[in-house]
């Protein structure tokens, strides 16, 4: 009989398909190192563990290849892509818990396969293991979960492996983000959601067609959810008007156009849209990149050194750029120059045929700019103007 996850039910229509939603390397790690816990607990074996994602599903995950020494017990849960295309689809994904000395103060760390990092700008230290914010808290949550049901006041240290880790992380972005010896342990939600890409620019269709036809000609576009946080904590616009494109700037814009749309104002994390400073209108990282030689062509033609340019083009994210940038005085200006590019790649891809603008933060330093158009959006949105 096959195994129910507790994701039968859940799925998105895309092109008048049904695909499957799947769960996350942060879920599968979480849901090893809960079952892990309770073995190292219980002293029983539990073949099937429960754990409720941040998305709000509760999932029901097989727990495989189970070790159970004195004090450890090691666990794997399988990673399930659903209809998504992963690379990471099907790995086993293995927490070993042990009990060690102290108060309650959970340790979790990656092992064999996870990545290591190596060099700053990333979400981790140098020399952590590459195990994201909101996974990490998973499993922090996970050996707080079976503590509390165990009554255990001790503490629990958690190791995070992925055997074929770092065979896979080779067809990753990781080497070029200086993440070493295997892959990241991610997922915000828990869940992962069909991202075809015809499938998902179908999607984009779809929701504008909705959009219009509610009467909402001048469109409130966010690429993802840092864009989307964004909007929701920080602009007096109605969230609920937003919809998103992922990174499919230039098809939106297209569709726009094409569907009678009369505006799009776009408000996205520096990182995406920083691309757009460049002229590049699908800002997938397979497609291109250009992020730090754009900061740096921009920071150049506003009077920044040489040395600030090379650390500029050193850097690994945008937002430790930025922390360049502000060093040397620097940032303002150079926004000021990243803006007026996106909005000059912006009309020049619509021939200036619909009104283009874009607001851009980042999560560290929060809002960076917005581009000559925006306020004019921004004032068109807030009114309801058709």
């Amino acid at each position: 009989m096959e195994h129910k996850t507790g994701l039968e039910d859940f799925y998105v229509i895309k092109n008048n398909k049904k695909l499957r939603m799947g769960y996350t390397t942060g879920s599968c790690a979480a849901g090893a190192a809960k079952g892990a816990a309770e073995m190292v607990l219980s002293g029983s074996i539990i073949r099937e563990i429960s754990l409720m994602t941040p998305k709000g599903i509760l999932l029901h995950l097989e727990l495989h290849d189970i070790t159970m020494e004195a004090n450890s017990v090691t666990c794997a849960v399988r990673k399930q892509a659903g209809d998504d295309p992963d690379t990471t689809d099907g790995v086993l994904v293995y927490a070993k818990v042990e009990r060690i000395s102290g108060k309650r103060d959970w340790i979790v760390d990656g092992g064999i396969g996870v990545g290591r990092v190596t060099k700053p700008g990333l979400s981790q230290k140098v020399g952590e293991a590459a195990i994201n914010p909101v996974p990490r808290s998973m499993i922090c949550r996970a050996l707080e979960e079976a503590a509390d049901k165990y009554q255990y006041e001790g503490n629990l240290k958690a190791t995070i492996s992925v055997p074929d880790g770092e065979k896979i992380a080779a067809k990753t972005f990781n080497p070029r983000l200086g993440i070493k010896g295997g892959i990241s342990i991610l997922g915000t939600s828990g869940i992962v959601e069909p991202m075809s890409e015809k499938a998902l620019v179908d999607s984009i269709r779809v929701e504008m067609t909705q959009h219009l036809a509610q009467g909402e000609k001048y469109l409130l576009v966010t690429p993802g959810n840092y864009g989307a946080d964004y909007l929701r904590a920080h602009m007096d616009l109605p969230f609920e008007k937003n919809m998103k494109c992922s990174n499919y700037v230039g098809e939106t814009i297209d569709m726009a156009i094409n569907m009678g749309a009369k505006g799009i104002l776009f408000i996205s994390h520096i990182g995406k849209f920083v691309k757009v400073a460049a002229g590049i209108m699908n800002t997938h990282s397979h497609n291109a990149d250009a992020r730090m030689e754009t900061l740096c062509a921009a920071a150049i033609r506003c009077g920044c050194t040489l040395e600030c340019a090379r650390e500029v083009l050193d850097c690994n994210t945008t937002d430790e750029a930025l922390q360049v940038l502000d060093s040397n005085q620097i940032l303002k200006k150079t926004m000021e120059e990243i803006m007026r590019q996106i909005q000059f790649y912006l009309d020049h891809h619509s021939y200036h045929q619909i009104l283009l603008g874009a607001v851009v933060f980042s999560n560290e330093y929060g809002y960076l700019g917005q581009t000559a158009d925006a306020g004019e959006l921004i004032n068109k949105i807030s009114k309801g103007e058709k």
